[in-house]
């Protein structure tokens, strides 16, 4: 496989779940800075493709290159060191911690020597909780406990926490399930603005949101990709009307 300038590239990946090819001889190229969605029906592999990439699920064959380094063997803790970062669809935030401390929590102390002593690094843990809550508009609320948030501000909440690793790729499925009219809005602001400076990949099933985020669209059918370009392109594909925006 040759190097190439793509933050990600993921080539012939697939996967088997007893016989079953739920990831069938994939190829998906994700630019830096871009922020691509992926759609399709249910069981088209979606989620699979985000466990492979974060290295929740083990390939069976093919290859998965992050900036050039081939992640496929790599542990998922190594993985989420090189820079990817991955929420899922419920979020899994500490309920009984404010929202500052979920967000300390979640810096990574653990890259120097020092990292682990708390006290070297505590003014530079506060500047960066402040940074991310001021970015998902949660800096008003960092002494509320996590649990009395709203189900689209600890959604929110979430996404600051990897943002805390400064992801270099974030993967987020289904990132707007559940939320309010103006909560999406927000959403949409917030992954716009987020992506300036790192890549996106997001499942996503509401075509309006998908309409207002994507700089691509991916879309997938049983395990493989049906279609890939501009929203309004993939919207008026006859194949990708058939077997999914048709319904």
């Amino acid at each position: 496989m040759s190097n190439t300038d793509f933050l990600l590239a993921v080539e012939d990946l697939s996967v088997s779940f007893d016989g079953f090819k739920a990831i069938d001889a994939l190829n998906l190229y994700v630019d830096r800075g871009e922020l691509r969605v992926v759609i399709g029906p249910n069981g088209a592999g979606k989620t699979t493709l985000l466990d492979l990439i974060c290295g929740r699920t083990a390939a069976s064959s093919g290859s998965i290159k992050f900036k050039n380094v081939e992640m496929t063997s790599m542990a998922e803790f190594r993985i989420v060191r090189a820079g990817i970062g991955r929420k899922f669809q419920t979020p899994s935030i500490y309920e009984n911690l404010s929202v500052f401390q979920n967000l300390e929590v979640s810096f990574p102390r653990g890259r120097g020597v020092f990292g682990a002593l708390a006290f070297r690094c505590t003014a530079d843990v506060r500047e960066r909780v402040q940074e991310v809550a001021d970015e998902i508009g949660l800096a008003a609320l960092l002494p509320t406990e996590a649990g009395l948030l709203s189900h689209g501000q600890k959604q929110w909440l979430e996404i600051g926490m990897l943002l805390m690793q400064d992801p270099e790729l974030l993967m987020l499925d289904e990132p707007i399930a559940g939320m309010s009219v103006r909560e999406r809005e927000i959403t949409a602001e917030l992954l716009t603005k987020i992506c300036q400076n790192r890549s996106m990949i997001v499942i996503e099933h509401d075509m309006e949101f998908v309409a207002r985020i994507a700089h691509k669209v991916t879309v997938m059918h049983q395990g493989k990709i049906l279609a890939e370009g501009p929203m309004d392109q993939v919207q008026n594909d006859p194949r990708v009307i058939d077997v999914y925006l048709g319904h």
